[in-house]
């Protein structure tokens, strides 16, 4: 059974679309199609039922699904062990991270590792945070470098690197601009701007609210930080940022009894074997964080 056809299914599986699974692995359509018509022929048994756009895993598929990525785990477990015996740092290292984190954090990281070891290929997905430790946890990414979970999650090791201070800001000429010691329920009286609720920076933000009794008027909620910032500049209500966004388009305002922050750090399967490339990393990024 080739590995090639456990990933299409695995990948199939996961989107529940042939289409995405195609795209995700770079094949065409009617490639990851031969390669599930192929599995299917050597089990003996669908794997997929399709109804219109719909694609549900049969009985036979909902029981080869754990072993499928347990055989792929395993596999890739392998390669990093093999690789570890060599000397020579090299390889393929993929990872998850957030926009924010390669924006604002990782270039000097990279600059550094890239130049330290030229023969590892860095595979880097761009995605929330959250859907990084979740890709983390399947076996599809080696590491996360994200905003780490407010509840620590099962099978995942984690580690803090950049302490993320926030702050509220707003537009220039809004109301609360310059002001130090707003009361918390004044400052829930205008609107917000926030992450999406499915983030983790939103559960810190919202969280810490309740916990003082407060709920706050929600206009937009995007999980892109950039964007926040922008909808705050131009005035269409106060947002929570880290610290280090600040500058001449936003204002800060304190906020009594408020203090916000969010740990950026890394997170690993605990059960799988790192690669020599993710083992350097590892090493790097708390001598990178001492630099900034």
């Amino acid at each position: 059974m080739e590995t090639q056809f456990l990933a299409a299914f695995v990948e199939i599986a996961d989107c529940g679309s042939f289409t995405q699974a195609a795209e995700s692995l770079h094949l065409s359509q009617p490639a990851i199609s031969k390669r599930i018509t192929a599995l299917e022929a050597q089990i003996g048994h669908a794997l997929f039922d399709r109804v219109g756009r719909r694609v549900t895993l049969t009985d036979a598929g909902r029981t080869l699904l754990p072993y499928a990525r347990k055989t792929l785990q395993d596999i890739e477990d392998g390669k990093r062990a093999l690789s570890n015996l060599h000397e020579e740092v090299a390889g393929r290292l993929s990872f998850g991270t957030s926009h924010h984190i390669g924006l604002h954090r990782l270039p000097p990281v990279l600059r550094a590792y890239t130049l330290q070891y030229p023969n590892v290929d860095l595979d880097i997905h761009f995605m929330d945070s959250e859907v990084a430790c979740e890709a983390v946890i399947a076996g599809k990414l080696e590491l996360g470098i994200v905003t780490l979970p407010t509840t620590p999650l099962p099978q995942l090791e984690q580690r803090l690197v950049w302490p993320d201070p926030m702050v509220v800001v707003v537009a220039a000429q809004h109301p609360l601009a310059g002001r130090r010691n707003v009361p918390l329920r004044e400052l829930a009286e205008h609107p917000a701007v926030l992450p999406d609720e499915a983030t983790y920076t939103h559960r810190i933000v919202t969280a810490e609210l309740e916990r003082q009794g407060v709920a706050p008027r929600v206009r937009l909620a995007t999980n892109y930080l950039e964007t926040l910032k922008m909808l705050a500049g131009i005035g269409l209500g106060w947002s929570v940022l880290p610290a280090s966004m600040l500058d001449d388009t936003l204002c800060e305002v304190g906020v009594r009894g408020l203090a916000l922050h969010r740990e950026l750090g890394l997170v690993w399967h605990q059960r799988r074997t790192l690669s020599g490339a993710a083992r350097a990393l590892l090493t790097q990024l708390p001598e990178a964080s001492i630099r900034q």
